[in-house]
């Protein structure tokens, strides 16, 4: 296996394993210490390390102490919902610097990103990635929202790559890496005027054949109503128990003002929302025994109605899942709630903009803007 050697793997060496002075980055790379000096004042000339007097002395003078720099770029970020969505500018640590909610078409969200850019005092080439989550399935080989392609647009605008993912899978990606990051195997499932999941395997999102994998809103549940789904079936859980059907039997004006009911206690939207988690509950059950996640995170608008929905999730699915399988399974809400996203899309921008090979193509390119 080749060791770490280039400006690549010296970022990813001090950024994901702490290493912290060059010393030790002679020692784990095998390069000589000029070696080492020239990619280590190659990154910090690029704006991606910092470089800190205030190591620990040994007995001589302290050691400089090597950092990444968050604050040496930005990636620009939008989760879109199918009713609502959020736009932000994030540092190079995936923390969200500004927000807003998220414009409706891309032309619109383009200007959205300068302007919330300027908000935070940061220029255009700042910028070293983009990225977007939308609502259904992706096709990652066309990237295109309403028909117009996404990365040709980004790049005009801002000159850097552009990525794309469902929504789910991107709230997936962001409750692990900031709620969950020791956990390897996490289950995440958004309730709202939907219902989808988002799988991480091994500590990655898992998306099947063609992008369809966490499709768990179109199962049937045992509901013998005879329901009609979107999708031409009867009785999947999205028709039976997702948001918009709850909206339909309880007369609230949206999924807001119908969690807000349960949270205040009223008796009849309680019911509602405690059956729907029993209803949600048969498909993770079958999901669990399927997957042996160590964690299910239930996320979406309707967690604002936590207590009754996750009730009813964990009676179903401590019942019908296997006992090896729920031994350890822990069922919670969403910790990040809307900013899962966010923070999923800064993590898909930033393992491939920072990733070793990126990193050093980016180094070799000619023209490059400073980055």
């Amino acid at each position: 296996m080749r060791r770490p050697s280039t400006s690549g793997d010296v970022l990813r060496l001090i950024r994901e394993e702490g290493v912290d002075t060059r010393a030790e980055l002679a020692r784990l790379t095998g390069l000589s210490r000029p070696a080492v000096a020239l990619r280590v004042n190659e990154l910090i000339a690029r704006g991606l390390l910092v470089e800190r007097a205030d190591g620990p002395s040994t007995g001589g003078r302290p050691p400089a102490r090597l950092e990444f720099n968050a604050a040496g770029g930005a990636v620009l970020v939008a989760n879109l919902g199918k009713s609502r969505g959020q736009a932000a500018v994030c540092d190079l640590s995936g923390e969200v610097l500004v927000q807003a909610e998220a414009a409706r078409t891309l032309s619109s969200l383009l200007d959205q990103w300068d302007d919330l850019l300027a908000k935070a005092d940061l220029p255009r080439d700042t910028v070293r990635g983009a990225g977007i989550g939308i609502p259904g399935t992706v096709e990652f080989a066309a990237a295109e929202w309403d028909g117009v392609p996404i990365r040709p647009a980004i790049a005009g605008r801002f000159g850097v790559p552009a990525f794309l993912d469902n929504e789910v899978n991107i709230a997936a990606l962001g409750e692990h890496r900031a709620a969950y990051p020791d956990l390897g195997d996490l289950l995440f499932v958004k309730v709202s005027t939907g219902i989808g999941a988002g799988l991480i395997t091994g500590g990655r999102i898992q998306r099947g054949a063609l992008g369809a994998a966490g499709e768990i809103g179109h199962i049937p549940v045992r509901a013998g109503e005879g329901v009609p789904c979107r999708c031409g079936n009867l009785d999947c859980v999205e028709a039976v128990a997702g948001g918009a059907a709850l909206l339909a039997r309880s007369g609230a004006s949206d999924l807001a003002a119908f969690a807000a009911l349960a949270r205040d206690g009223d008796p009849g939207t309680v019911a509602l929302v405690r059956d729907a988690g029993r209803r949600i509950g048969e498909v993770i059950a079958a999901a669990v025994n399927l997957l042996n996640p160590a964690v299910v995170v239930l996320g979406g608008d309707l967690t604002g109605a936590y207590e009754p929905l996750i009730a009813g999730v964990r009676e179903v699915v401590y019942q019908r899942a296997t006992a090896l399988a729920t031994r350890r399974l822990r069922i919670e809400p969403s910790r990040l709630g809307d900013r899962a996203g966010l923070t999923g899309c800064a993590a898909m921008v930033l393992d491939r903009t920072l990733a070793p090979e990126a990193v050093d193509a980016t180094l070799a390119a000619p023209g490059d803007r400073g980055h």
